[in-house]
């Protein structure tokens, strides 16, 4: 019985580790001028921290670990579906489809199945303030990571 719960436990940590390696789509197709690029991984850690932060900072009344919650697991269907952007021209609904499925097969041992295909659809839904904020963490971070690469002459806006 022990064994069962590390074997699901260490096969969603390696689907998920997966993140890692992949690189933000993106960015490539912005051309940004730099031997590495953040992945996946590093964006979701990204907002995290920014959501951390801004929750210490202002009196936002939301619960941060659901939030953090959020944020970690909605882009795990990338593990299966890639880092779909505007440039692939898959639909909102095409991507919600597939995402869906995704997730139902990378969290399909786990206990806690359920209750994580419910915070990922509250993001989805922005539901709550929470999934609210997360959202906003998202996007927020992406238009910082921009700003950094600009600052540091990886890419041009003016070009794209």
């Amino acid at each position: 019985m022990e064994n069962d719960k590390i074997t699901k436990m260490l096969r969603f940590y390696l689907l998920a580790t997966e993140l890692k390696e992949l690189i933000r789509k993106g960015w490539k197709n912005w051309n940004i001028d730099r031997t590495r690029v953040e992945s996946v991984a590093e964006h979701i850690y990204g907002t995290c921290i920014l959501a951390i932060a801004i929750d210490s900072e202002f009196n936002l009344n939301i619960d941060v670990y659901k939030v953090v919650m959020m944020l970690v697991l909605h882009e795990i269907e990338e593990i299966k579906i890639g880092d779909l952007t505007p440039f692939d021209k898959v639909t909102k609904e095409e991507k919600r489809k597939l995402g869906k499925a995704a997730v139902e097969e990378i969290l399909n041992t786990l206990n806690k199945k359920t209750e994580y295909i419910e915070l990922i659809e509250e993001f989805e839904n922005m539901q709550t303030e929470e999934a609210k904020f997360a959202k906003m963490c998202d996007k927020l971070e992406a238009d910082i990571q921009c700003k950094i690469y600009c600052e540091k002459n990886s890419l041009d806006i003016n070009k794209k």
